[in-house]
């Protein structure tokens, strides 16, 4: 039998309680980066409306300075404690999830302008900036944690054969 050296035969899992504080301090420190992302896009966002812009190039303008702002939050601080697997990967993968979650909220201003007839800039507020938002938070959420910050792996512990001489 072999046994990982200095490693107790039934080393427990982290209690549920602990996993739960992470989660619930994860979640609240991406809400707050999040939130610093939100105000830099609508501040942009109604500057791009109040410029003339259409309501889906504004949101999509307004999304570029946001994902900087949130990349900085998040990898600096809400997944410091992650894996740091290139500066280059992350910005990729973040920049394309947060694109892609751009995407559903510009897709929101589209089904609100299209489908709905709503095109006042209350109505594009709302669904950028609200119903957009939520539903590309979400997203975001799920994808950063899955795919561009990853969890630490534990370090390969050196095995010992074990027997009988």
């Amino acid at each position: 039998m072999t046994l990982p050296v200095g490693a107790p035969p039934d080393a427990p899992a982290a209690p549920p309680a602990s996993r739960l504080a992470r989660f619930r301090s994860e979640v609240t420190q991406f809400l707050v980066a999040g939130g610093l992302a939100y105000a830099v896009d609508v501040l942009v966002f109604n500057l791009g409306l109040s410029l003339g812009m259409g309501g889906v190039a504004a949101k999509i303008m307004s999304s570029i300075p946001a994902t900087i702002v949130a990349y900085v939050g998040n990898r600096y601080w809400t997944y410091r404690h992650r894996d740091r697997t290139g500066v280059g990967r992350e910005y990729t993968l973040f920049f394309v999830f947060s694109a892609i979650a751009a995407g559903i909220q510009a897709s929101s201003v589209f089904v609100s302008h299209t489908l709905m007839g709503y095109e006042s800039k209350l109505a594009d507020n709302i669904s950028a900036n609200i119903v957009g938002m939520a539903l590309g938070t979400l997203f975001r959420f799920w994808a950063f944690r899955t795919w561009v910050f990853k969890h630490k792996r534990a370090d390969p512990t050196p095995v010992v054969e074990g027997g009988i001489s």
